[in-house]
């Protein structure tokens, strides 16, 4: 970005909120369509399939005869007698379908369910607590992924005498050997998902690890959870195939791996009994292809990206912004205000195998409803310290040394390196919130604005109702312009301003008193940045937070500050009052800054040149521009 453009003019002003009751109406039952699939023909035959054969094994045995009854009619082919022919025995080969068929369901969804829930335990727990549980959990995965799986099951399920070797036993082996790769799987996405900023923004909020694990975290695995499932039943069913042709099955019991073994005993291929192997073996093969196109649904089902929305909302029905009066912009040489933050000698350092000390012996103060600009290039320290200030950094950080002290509104001195636990949890997003850099991912995908909204109050305020969450959500959407019928929206369906208003509205939650912004306007167009450079600019002034305002575009941070500090190195080399820095900058590093943003009317370094600056109601405006933020100009 080059010189900033003025934050609002006449011929762009956003049309405003339409007001309750009028306009745009939420969708009726939207929250649930949402959860619901196109339909496709894949998504109905798949349903079809599986659930056809469900019903066979759920019901069929209470209808069928005997599945053991012998009978003189050895090798009769389908007809009247019997529907699908009868065994070497004479047995009815329909009656044993429908009861294997039964029996090798309970397997497969036992498997299922205990190896989907064992791969979650040792993936997810171990990927997002990290230290010695990821080790442990992922050495004893490692090993059960070096064995090889086939003979491992032949071991132990050979190991366990016959007559103790019931289907619950076989699924209990099965499970045991099938949940490993999985569980890598799960451990590799967890490890993305935690590092993700909507993770770190509800550590900030005070969300236990449980929570967040089960909120933030678990359903963007659902689509991995569903998918490792689906394979473990298939896999269960074929697996218990594959034991009972080699006689090391189910003692006494009816799958369909038995019937196979069975069926091979008695000759049937030499024979040409086709009826006794074929229909198991179909009954498998539709299964498995009945689950695996149910599977291609499953992403559109949890995915909100995937979904094919049946009402869209119109477009333009949200306000990209609030008409109302600016904050006041702050004099050219700030007042002195009573600090609300005092960041005294911090360092931080990450301990490394080359130890890198990212933030040293900084020393600044914030003062109450102030603005305070951190400019420097990428890798200066910026971020570090603002992780610092609200206690987010994990090892290898550490502060090595200095205190950051918040003075609280009832006059109390909090040393914020000293809070821990319960405290460090009531502490943060109640009196100190964070907006970070980049709200798509700053934002859960799968999670809708209402909900993550209401997840900040049900942890800070469980002694709210339902009703006053939802007032309260509705309250900071309209404070920062955007309708109040986007509670219901996924982040997909917002723009990328709304997201950004969407995470200030998030951080005003609990009426801070201190908002750190990290490069809140990154990758938004310039008239996007305006606006939300703009409502920054009016809640302050109605609101009286302060700001630490981060980012390395120091011209807008001569528009946008009270007082301006220059990071390098992991050093403030630089911190006075904005129009200081603009008028006569004293750190080399400052000037040079400047001078690596042209004028829009004069050449690089503009900035820089006496009497260039014109005075505009108290105001400096930078060379090539008529006005200060929150005023218009002319186009």
């Amino acid at each position: 970005m080059t010189n900033p453009v003025p934050l609002s003019t006449p011929a762009e002003e956003p049309a405003a909120a339409p007001p309750e009751g009028s306009g745009t109406r939420a969708r009726p039952h939207g929250a649930w369509r949402a959860l619901l699939p196109s339909r496709s023909p894949k998504l109905i035959t798949g349903l079809i399939l599986v659930t056809a054969i469900g019903l066979l094994g759920l019901f069929g045995p209470m209808f069928a005869g005997d599945p053991d009854a012998i009978s003189d009619a050895s090798f009769q082919p389908p007809g009247e007698g019997a529907l699908l022919g009868t065994t070497q025995t004479g047995q009815d080969v329909l009656a044993q379908l429908l009861h294997a068929t039964r029996g090798s369901l309970q397997i497969g969804l036992l498997v299922g369910v205990m190896a989907t829930v064992l791969s979650a335990l040792f993936g997810i727990l171990g990927g997002y607590f990290g230290g010695v549980v990821d080790e442990s959990f992922s050495l004893l995965s490692n090993v059960m992924l070096v064995i090889p799986g086939l003979p491992l099951v032949i071991v132990i399920a050979g190991f366990v005498p016959a007559a103790d070797r019931g289907w619950w036993t076989i699924a209990v082996v099965l499970a045991i050997t099938g949940w490993a790769a999985a569980s890598r799987v799960l451990r590799a996405q967890t490890l993305s998902l935690r590092s993700r900023d909507y993770v770190a923004a509800a550590r900030v909020a005070g969300e236990k690890p449980w929570r967040i694990v089960s909120v933030e975290i678990l359903p963007n695995l659902l689509p991995l959870l569903a998918s490792q499932f689906v394979f473990a039943v298939i896999a269960a069913i074929l697996a218990e195939a594959g034991l009972s042709f080699l006689g090391l099955g189910a003692s006494n019991s009816e799958t369909l791996g038995t019937m196979l073994y069975y069926a091979q005993n008695g000759f049937a291929l030499q024979r040409e009994a086709w009826w006794w192997f074929v229909p198991p073996g179909l009954v498998i093969a539709l299964f498995g292809c009945g689950l695996a196109l149910i599977n291609f649904a499953i992403d559109e089902i949890i995915n909100p990206k995937l979904r094919n929305t049946r009402a869209g909302l119109a477009e333009g029905g949200v306000a990209a912004g609030a008409a109302g009066a600016p904050g006041e912009p702050a004099p050219g040489e700030p007042a002195e205000r009573p600090a609300v933050l005092t960041i005294s000698g911090l360092n931080v350092v990450y301990r490394t195998a080359r130890p890198v000390h990212a933030v040293k012996d900084v020393s600044l103060t914030l003062g109450r409803g102030e603005i305070l600009g951190l400019a420097g290039e990428s890798g200066c320290g910026k971020t570090t310290l603002a992780y610092a200030v609200s206690r987010l950094h994990t090892p290898p950080a550490e502060i090595s040394s200095g205190s950051v002290t918040f003075h609280d509104r009832d006059g109390r001195d909090i040393d914020l390196l000293a809070l821990e636990g319960e405290e460090l949890r009531g502490f943060r997003w109640a009196k100190l919130s964070l907006v970070f850099q980049g709200a798509m991912n700053s934002l859960n995908p799968v999670i809708s604005i209402r909900e993550q909204l209401a997840d900040v109050l049900t942890t800070h305020r469980p002694g709210m109702s339902a009703e006053q969450r939802r007032a309260r959500c509705a309250e900071v959407l309209r404070l920062v312009g955007v309708d109040p019928v986007r509670l219901d929206s996924f982040p997909h369906e917002l723009s990328g301003g709304m997201r950004q208003r969407v995470m200030i509205a998030m951080a005003m939650l609990l009426d801070p008193q201190v908002m750190v912004m990290d490069e809140p306007t990154t990758a938004l167009d310039v008239v996007v940045q305006r606006g939300i450079l703009r409502e920054i600019l009016r809640l302050r002034g109605e609101l009286g937070f302060a700001v630490v305002f981060i980012t390395h575009d120091l011209p807008l941070l001569l528009e946008l500050s009270d007082r301006i500090a220059v990071m390098k190195d992991g050093e403030v080399v630089e911190y006075g009052p904005a129009e200081r820095l603009y008028r006569a900058p004293e750190h080399p590093y400052t000037r040079m800054l400047l001078d690596s943003f042209p004028s829009l009317t004069g050449a690089r370094g503009a900035f820089l040149r006496d009497g260039a600056a014109a005075r505009h109601d108290g105001r400096t405006a930078l060379p090539g521009q008529h006005t200060h933020l929150s005023e218009g100009a002319p186009r």
